[in-house]
């Protein structure tokens, strides 16, 4: 993992108006750049394990990666993939518990990242952020709900023939 400048500021970036997290307002931007460090990471590398102690957020400023569980067999499911511009690991970071998933880069990737630590009393001084992760998790929420829907209509559709064997 090779370290960034910090002086990459999220306030001059060129994508910002395209992403729902990073467009907000300039002043809470410029305490989140104050508080973020950005790595880059080559294709492969793990963020963080299912399992494991959440630390904080990151934030994709570019590249893509595959957010997976593992079932008790040992076989991973793809939940989602993420790109530029997303949250990874918002729900531990937010609920203090351990990451629900895996999160492994697909790509060679810059990502941004924010302790738990800075993040919580960095939300409570920004409200209208708050909402902007509130939406993000809802969002999160029902895509969850949809991907499950969508794999309990999928057997459900089968024929009996195939559902016998």
């Amino acid at each position: 993992m090779e370290t960034i400048a910090k002086t990459a500021s999220c306030v001059h970036c060129d994508s910002r108006p395209d992403r729902a997290f990073c467009d907000m307002p300039v002043e809470p931007l410029q305490a989140f750049d104050a508080m973020k460090s950005i790595a880059q990471y080559p294709k492969g590398a793990m963020l963080f394990a299912e399992g494991g102690p959440s630390r904080g957020i990151y934030l994709l400023c570019s590249g893509r990666a595959k957010l997976t569980v593992c079932s008790e067999s040992g076989k991973r499911l793809l939940v989602r993939v993420a790109g530029p511009g997303e949250l990874i690991g918002l729900g531990a970071a937010i609920s203090g518990t351990n990451y629900e998933v895996n999160c492994e880069l697909l790509d060679p990737a810059h990502v941004a990242f924010i302790s738990r630590k800075q993040l919580i009393p960095w939300l409570r001084q920004n409200p209208e952020i708050c909402m902007k992760i509130v939406q993000t998790l809802s969002k999160d929420l029902h895509s969850a709900y949809e991907r499950v829907r969508n794999v309990g209509m999928a057997r459900s559709r089968r024929p009996r023939a195939l559902r016998a064997s």
